[in-house]
C-alpha cells in the first residue's frame, strides 16, 4: 500500500473570513466527515496595494493578522466538536494562485462565492471563477448568504 492509498482524501478549502468562505468551510468539513477526508483550510494574504504599488505599514504583521483571521473564521464557522483536526495554512500570494497550488494532489477544492455580480464581476474577474477554470481537481462553489438572504441563505 503506498502513501497515497493510506492517506485520507484531502479537501482544500479557501477561507478569507467572509460569510461565503465560512459556508464553504462548513461544507468541506461535512464532506470530509462523509468520505473520511482531511480538511486543509487555506488563507492567502498579500500586502495591500494602493494605486498599483505595494504599501508596507511599519509595525503591522500582515501574516500574523491573516493567521488570526483564519483562526477566527474556524472558530465562528465550526462547532468545537469537529471530530478531526483541520490543517491551517496561511500563505503569502494572490488567493487564486495560492489555492491552485494548494489543490495539487487534493481530491476536492471548496470555495465560497463572493463575486460582485453582474457587470462588475465581468470586469474584475474573481478568485472563484479563476479556480473553477484552472484547478487540477474538482471544485465545489458554496454560496453563502447574500445581502438579501436570511442567515441560512434562504
Amino acid at each position: 500500500m503506498n502513501d497515497e492509498q493510506a492517506a485520507p482524501p484531502r479537501i482544500v478549502v479557501g477561507v478569507d473570513g467572509s460569510e461565503p468562505s465560512k459556508a464553504a468551510l462548513r461544507w468541506a468539513v461535512g464532506q470530509a466527515g462523509l468520505v473520511g477526508g482531511a480538511v486543509e483550510a487555506v488563507l492567502a494574504w498579500e500586502y495591500p496595494r494602493w494605486y498599483g504599488m505595494g504599501v508596507v505599514v511599519a509595525g503591522f504583521d500582515f501574516e500574523s493578522n491573516a493567521a488570526t483571521v483564519l483562526s477566527q473564521a474556524l472558530d465562528e464557522a465550526l462547532d468545537p466538536g469537529v471530530p478531526f483536526e483541520i490543517r491551517r495554512r496561511v500563505v503569502f500570494g494572490h488567493p487564486a494562485t495560492v489555492l491552485l497550488e494548494a489543490s495539487r494532489g487534493a481530491k476536492l477544492l471548496v470555495v465560497g462565492n463572493r463575486g460582485h455580480g453582474g457587470f462588475a464581476e465581468a470586469l474584475l474577474g474573481s478568485v472563484t471563477q479563476h479556480v473553477v477554470q484552472h484547478a487540477p481537481c474538482p471544485v465545489v462553489v458554496v454560496r453563502g448568504p447574500g445581502p438579501t438572504d436570511g442567515p441560512a441563505g434562504s
